[in-house]
């Protein structure tokens, strides 16, 4: 059977080691009328709540009994402190009325350690089974700290992005349970067809930069990749998605001289990501810290050739020469070479493109995704709704 990592499902099982689900609880034989998903308000920037607007458009919150509660948002601070204060109330509604719950918390290094540690806390108390869902790279330094360190130890489950991430959470929760789960992008089975590939080609020499503007990740060696190839390529233009220092970003451009050639779309929801990898050539993300962003899956799942570097759980998806470039963090000579040969090369680009395309299917594909999570949901003993039973058992087929 494949492995967990990557294009593969395997069933979740529950540890023997009674501390792996819940400390002192032996929980495994019950069952969870309720499940309490916490997270980011619909619309926030950000991997989180990306996943759960395709965790809601592929149809989980039909298939199982989950009451969303968002802990934050991008309203400011008081507005997120109305949150957590209305999230914890609400969380105690739902275990007043339905007694037993299973929590399923997602969290990244950008959020707070403070909200999710109560959150997390407030779980344990109450005796429910935890589900932790990491998010992004940065977690050892915003949420490596002893407290933090010990609820995690206690999660019946820690779901990582990739691979890569597990290493961390082994040494901050030896007894964790870890599952591999990447954020769910669909993407169609199959090479590309004719009119596909024509289109491919036919796009103007734009590479695409989905991410927040700040030097790690590598926007400013991508500025100067940029600035060489121009001088090959005149037309070359550069298109930064993101939020971030962007007044820092366009000076550094004009100093460069390709001022003229960088735009800058602010952050950019679910359709304008796809209307701009519908006329991306290249897809650059010269980082120099990841886990797997969701941008990227997305780029390979669009049959976008990917340039990016070799970081995080970036190499568990990206094949170097086979379904994109992958280059060194800061190394610009590299990074312009590559970036060069696909716009000049479209067959190639086409090629490294539908590897991607296929890659992303294999691995992202959210029945895949989807029924992994379900697995974890029943084997917790969470309860399926009726009605849905059938549709969840055609995932699982399916993946």
């Amino acid at each position: 059977m494949p492995s967990r990592g990557g294009g593969a499902f395997e069933p979740f099982h529950l540890a023997r080691d009674r501390s792996a689900i819940t400390p002192g609880l032996d929980n495994r034989g019950m069952t969870y009328p309720r499940l309490i998903m916490l997270g980011a308000e619909s619309e926030t920037r950000g991997s989180i709540a990306a996943v759960v607007d395709a965790y809601r458009t592929h149809g989980l919150f039909q298939r199982w009994p989950i009451e969303y509660l968002a802990t934050y948002g991008e309203r400011g601070p008081a507005h997120n402190a109305r949150l957590v204060l209305d999230g914890l109330r609400r969380f105690a509604l739902v275990l007043a009325r339905h007694r037993r719950a299973l929590v399923h918390l997602h969290i990244c290094a950008r959020g707070n350690p403070a909200r999710d540690a109560a959150f997390m806390a407030a779980a344990l108390a109450a005796r429910c089974p935890l589900v932790v869902q990491l998010h992004g790279s940065g977690l050892e330094r915003s949420h490596g700290g002893p407290l933090m360190r010990r609820l995690l130890e206690q999660a019946a489950c820690v779901i990582i992005p990739c691979e890569s991430m597990r290493s961390w959470v082994r040494e901050v929760a030896r007894q964790a349970h870890t599952e591999c789960l990447p954020a769910p992008v669909p993407a169609p089975g199959g090479g590309p067809t004719a009119a596909e590939l024509a289109a491919y080609e036919a796009r103007p020499n734009l590479i695409l930069f989905l991410g927040r503007l700040e030097g790690s990740k590598g926007i400013f060696d991508l500025l100067e990749a940029v600035a060489a190839v121009r001088a090959a390529l005149p037309d070359v233009r550069l298109v930064c998605a993101g939020d971030g220092q962007r007044i820092a970003v366009a000076r550094y451009a004009e100093r460069l001289g390709i001022a003229d050639a960088v735009k800058f779309t602010g952050w950019v929801g679910p359709s304008g990501k796809r209307a701009l990898l519908e006329t991306a050539a290249v897809f650059a993300l010269p980082s120099y810290d990841e886990a797997l962003p969701v941008g990227l899956c997305e780029a390979m799942a669009a049959g976008v050739p990917v340039v990016a570097s070799p970081v995080g759980g970036i190499p568990e998806v990206i094949t170097d020469g086979v379904s994109g470039y992958l280059v060194a963090p800061g190394d610009k000579a590299t990074l312009e070479r590559s970036l060069r040969k696909l716009l000049t090369d479209r067959a190639l680009g086409a090629r490294l493109g539908a590897a991607a395309r296929e890659t992303a299917h294999l691995r992202f594909a959210p029945a895949r995704a989807l029924a992994r999570l379900e697995e974890i949901y029943a084997a917790l003993g969470l309860h399926a709704l009726q009605e849905r039973l059938a549709p969840v058992a055609e995932l699982r087929k399916a993946a």
